[in-house]
């Protein structure tokens, strides 16, 4: 085989080792697990958690507002809505000045869940902040650049 066909060993660790990308979603993952494990008690998953703390507002919303909040696309979102429609935590319903369109919101039960989740989720993140070396505000504001 020829040297064009191969990438060598020290390219393989140097994209490794300086992956932006790897690293992200690495660090993304570990981050989802520790939240996941905590909420495991409240039924929830750190994405449920994210979308019904989304849904928390004086209106409902657009699907397609809270898909562009969590960066999802719209059949992602429905997807994942349908488990949280399901156990009663979430209403879809049509938008009365758009037939087209749904908006979203939280039961009182999903609200109740919510308000029961929501001291975990402080406290897992107290103790990720608390690992940070530089603090949660300068990865905060270096994220924001990259999204």
């Amino acid at each position: 085989m020829s040297s064009r066909n191969q990438i060598s060993r020290a390219t393989t660790l140097m994209v490794r080792d300086t992956c932006v990308c790897l690293h992200l979603q690495r660090a993304a993952r570990a981050v989802a697990r520790r939240f996941d494990a905590a909420l495991r008690p409240h039924g929830l998953t750190n994405g449920q958690f994210s979308l019904l703390m989304s849904l928390n507002r004086p209106d409902p919303p657009t699907i397609g507002s809270v898909a562009e909040l969590l960066a999802l696309d719209r059949t992602t979102l429905t997807a994942a809505l349908k488990p949280l429609v399901r156990r009663g935590l979430v209403k879809v319903a049509v938008d009365p000045a758009d037939k087209r369109s749904r908006r979203l919101a939280l039961t009182p039960g999903g609200r109740g869940r919510l308000i029961a989740a929501l001291p975990t989720w402080r406290d897992t993140h107290a103790m990720i902040d608390k690992m940070l070396p530089r603090g949660p505000d300068e990865l905060r504001a270096a994220l924001k650049i990259l999204s």
